[in-house]
């Protein structure tokens, strides 16, 4: 999967290529409304967008596969190689936003001063190198053997269609011999899935390990939707609170003005490789010296830890938003969205830091948990599932929006996200969100209290 993502990624970026190359040289123009304007041919923009598509299709095969199968490198039965995998994690987010910061200081310069052929070609030639240097080290990586050969979809789709069916049956009894090591006393509906219709318990069909399996996904979901608001708060950073600061003075020294959208590199992606080493070099050692816990915290403490973290830093923001609204009364700028208010950019750096620092232990942990709680069979869907979380929260961050906006700017008002930002709400949407947050982070302590860790099972 990862091999045939990583070249659908190449094939993908040389079309965002070849479609740069040709809008440069289209030479068809069209009239739009009264103005003039130059349009590319609409072939070129359906190719323009599936070559879009087929980016967004390659990522989603890649990315959960290529951190799964790093992940899988580590045997969870050796004491020293566990340890190693909890810090696999905070280092992959490490790289990754590595990987993110030399484009943003590199390629946005190549592509507005020398083309965006260039600046979609250089991707392409990078990915080349990147799946030959994979494909380097395949005699030596560590593979995961499906034993029975049996595919996991099935087994647990045949679970759940055969509880279902048996849904009026009698509980089943089951003696802790025959349940094995890895049984689990929650969501005891799914043993029924091992009866026959005459009422007895036949494996042939389902197996124990088949209906533990189910359980443990089944087990992930609450944990999911508790988690949608942070991923809600996490799609701030990079719209709203970069829109905060296109309205206040951005000069860091006397000399030097930062532009608004910088600000994410500079607090945000530019301190979060600060925050992981000071967690894995001395958060985990401190708390492991007093947990004795290999990883200091539990994966599900260190997201609490993150989803608390994330809801001060969106508090934080609707205090600063909130005095960012009453200066422009005081100077008179309320009808003047153009003129800067009087209000410095480091007013705007601790709601990004505690962004970032929420990311360290929320992201990376969500990472980990969702890898390290589902079969052995599936890790790649269960970091698949971490990765959804953020898109359906953006999803939802984006329905909210909307529907704010549409809510409050009747009878002519601007509503809360008016394009004369001082006379807009963002802080009301920031309490908003920080309401979500709360009753999404109450609702997740009620889930881990009785959350069952899922036992290493073999595979």
């Amino acid at each position: 999967m990862i091999t045939a993502a990583g070249v659908l990624y190449i094939l993908a970026l040389s079309f965002l290529s070849l479609s740069a190359s040709l809008s440069a040289h289209s030479s068809k123009c069209t009239t739009a409304s009264e103005n003039l304007g130059c349009f590319p041919p609409e072939l070129q923009n359906v190719f323009f967008f599936f070559s879009l598509y087929l980016v967004s299709f390659a990522q989603g095969g890649l990315s959960p596969c290529a951190q799964a199968f790093g992940a899988d490198q580590f045997d969870e039965e050796d004491d020293c190689e566990r340890k190693a995998k909890s810090t696999f994690f905070n280092w992959w987010y490490f790289f990754s936003l590595g990987s993110i910061l030399v484009p943003l200081l590199t390629l946005t310069y190549i592509q507005d001063n020398v083309g965006w052929e260039l600046g979609f070609g250089i991707p392409a030639i990078v990915m080349c190198l990147a799946l030959v240097l994979f494909l380097t080290g395949r005699r030596t990586y560590r593979f995961r053997v499906n034993s029975d050969g049996k595919n996991t979809f099935v087994r647990i789709d045949r679970v759940l269609v055969r509880a279902a069916k048996n849904w009026k049956a009698a509980p089943v009894a089951i003696s802790i011999d025959e349940q094995g090591p890895h049984s689990s006393a929650q969501f005891r509906f799914l043993d029924k899935a091992l009866l026959t219709p005459d009422g007895s318990i036949d494996e042939t069909i389902c197996s124990v390990k088949d209906v533990e399996y189910t359980k443990a996904i089944l087990r992930l979901v609450p944990i999911w939707f508790s988690c949608l608001a942070y991923g809600i708060v996490y799609a701030q950073p990079s719209t709203l609170f970069t829109k905060q600061a296109a309205t206040i003075d951005l000069h860091l020294t006397p000399s030097f003005q930062l532009p608004a959208a910088s600000l994410q590199l500079l607090f945000l992606t530019g301190t979060v490789p600060i925050f992981l080493p000071l967690y894995d070099r001395v958060f985990v050692p401190i708390t492991r010296a007093i947990t004795k816990k290999p990883t200091g915290v539990s994966t599900l403490q260190r997201i609490g830890i993150g989803l608390v973290l994330s809801l001060i830093s969106i508090m934080l923001a609707a205090l600063v938003e909130r005095r960012r609204l009453a200066l422009a009364r005081k100077y008179g700028l309320v009808d003047k969205p153009n003129t800067m208010i009087p209000m410095s950019v480091w007013w705007l750096a601790p709601q990004f830091l505690l962004s970032g620092a929420a990311d360290v232990f929320g992201l990376v942990g969500l990472q980990e948990f969702f890898y390290d709680q589902v079969p052995g069979e599936l890790k790649s869907i269960g970091l698949a599932m971490y990765v959804s979380i953020l898109g359906v929260a953006s999803l939802l961050s984006s329905f909210l929006v909307s529907a704010v906006q549409k809510l409050t700017s009747r009878n002519g008002q601007g509503g809360w996200f008016a394009d004369n930002l001082n006379r807009a709400h963002l802080d009301y949407f920031y309490w908003l969100l920080a309401g979500l947050c709360a009753a999404e982070f109450t609702a997740f302590i009620y889930f881990t209290k009785y959350y069952v860790y899922r036992r290493r099972m073999s595979v």
